[in-house]
C-alpha cells in the first residue's frame, strides 16, 4: 500500500503556508511573550477563516469533522511558521473532551481553550487569553482559574498553574484527547524542524568562510543531510500514527519528530554561528519552541517507555 496525502489535504497545507508566509508570526510571538496577544489573535482569526479552528469539531457544531491526518497536516504548517496561541488545546484536544454547544464558538474561532492534563500537562498554556479552561483529572473535567504566570523556556508559551474548582463531569473521551494532543505536538515539531532545515540551507549558501560559501564544504553538507534524513524518516511515523491513533504509534512519532527537530535546532545553530544567539534573529524563536514542545504532552522518557512497553 502506498500512503499519500489527498489533493485536498495538500491544498489545505498550501493555503496555510501561503497565509502564514504573508503575516509576521515572529513579531506576533514576541508580542505574545510580552503579554500583548493582539497580533497573535489577528493571525488566529485569519486561520479560523480557513477552517483551522473547525477541523476536529463535529459537523453538528458547525465543524468540519476532520480526521487526525487532517490535524497532522495543519499542525505541521502551524509548527513551520511558529504560530502563537493555544492551538493544540483548542483545535486538537478540546473537541474530544466535550459534547457541548461551546464547540460552535470554537469552530468559528471565537473561543480559545487552555487544557491541563495531569500528570503529563501540569501547567495550562495561555490561560490568560483562553475563554474555556479545563483540567482533566482521572477522566473527569474540572474548571480552573490560572495562577501566576510561570517562567518558560519559550516566552511565547505562557504557562499557568491550574487552580482547580468545580467538577464538570466525565470527559467525553479523555484518552483520545491525550493522543491527539501528543500527535499535534509531534506535527508542530516536524514543521519547526523543516523550517530550521530550510533556513539553514538558505543561510549556508550565503554565509562565507575562507572565501567561499560554507554550504560548499562537505562537513556542512553532511550536517544538513543528516537533518534532512531524520525529518524524512519521522514523517511516515507521524502520519502512520495519525491513521491508527494507537498509543504506541503516537509515542513513536512524538519521539522521532522531537529528535529530528532537536537535531535541526543544533545544526541550525552551528550553521548560523553567533547570529543565531541574538534575540532579533528568527532562529532563536524556533530553538526555544523545539525545546518547549519536546517536553510538552509527555516527556521523551514517557513516550519511549510507552513504545518499549
Amino acid at each position: 500500500m502506498r500512503f499519500a496525502l489527498s489533493g485536498e489535504q495538500e491544498q489545505f497545507a498550501r493555503s496555510l503556508h501561503d497565509l502564514l508566509s504573508g503575516v509576521d508570526t515572529d513579531s506576533a510571538n514576541r508580542a505574545w511573550a510580552a503579554g500583548d496577544p493582539g497580533p497573535g489573535l489577528k493571525i488566529w482569526r485569519r486561520l479560523a477563516e480557513l477552517g483551522v479552528t473547525a477541523l476536529a469539531v463535529p459537523e453538528k457544531y458547525d465543524g468540519l469533522g476532520a480526521t487526525p491526518v487532517d490535524l497532522a497536516v495543519g499542525f505541521e504548517r502551524l509548527g513551520y511558521h511558529c504560530a502563537p496561541g493555544p492551538w493544540t488545546d483548542t483545535v486538537a484536544v478540546l473537541p474530544s473532551l466535550l459534547d457541548d454547544e461551546l464547540l460552535t464558538s470554537v469552530a468559528s474561532g471565537e473561543t480559545l481553550a487552555s487544557v491541563a492534563y495531569a500528570p503529563h500537562v501540569p501547567y495550562a498554556l495561555d490561560s490568560d487569553v483562553a475563554d474555556a479552561r479545563l483540567a482533566v483529572e482521572n477522566g473527569r473535567l474540572r474548571a480552573f482559574t490560572p495562577g501566576s504566570v510561570l517562567s518558560s523556556v519559550d516566552g511565547s508559551r505562557r504557562l499557568f498553574p491550574p487552580m482547580t474548582g468545580d467538577d464538570l463531569g466525565t470527559a467525553l473521551d479523555a484518552d483520545r484527547a491525550f493522543e491527539l494532543g501528543c500527535l499535534a505536538t509531534a506535527a508542530q515539531l516536524l514543521g519547526t524542524g523543516r523550517w530550521l532545515l530550510d533556513t539553514s540551507v538558505a543561510y549556508a549558501s550565503q554565509r562565507k568562510q575562507y572565501g567561499r560559501e560554507i554550504g560548499g564544504y562537505q562537513a556542512v553538507k553532511h550536517l544538513l543531510a543528516d537533518v534532512a534524513t531524520a525529518l524524512t524518516l519521522a514523517e511516515p511515523l507521524l502520519f502512520g500514527a495519525a491513521v491508527t491513533l494507537d498509543r504506541r504509534d503516537v509515542s513513536a512519532a512524538k519521539v522521532a519528530c522531537g529528535d529530528a527537530a532537536h537535531l535541526a535546532a543544533r545544526t541550525g545553530l552551528q550553521v548560523h554561528g553567533a547570529i543565531g544567539y541574538t534575540a532579533e534573529h528568527a532562529l532563536g524563536l524556533r530553538l526555544t519552541r523545539v525545546r518547549a514542545l519536546t517536553g510538552a504532552w509527555g516527556t521523551p522518557r514517557f513516550h519511549r517507555e510507552r513504545v518499549l512497553s
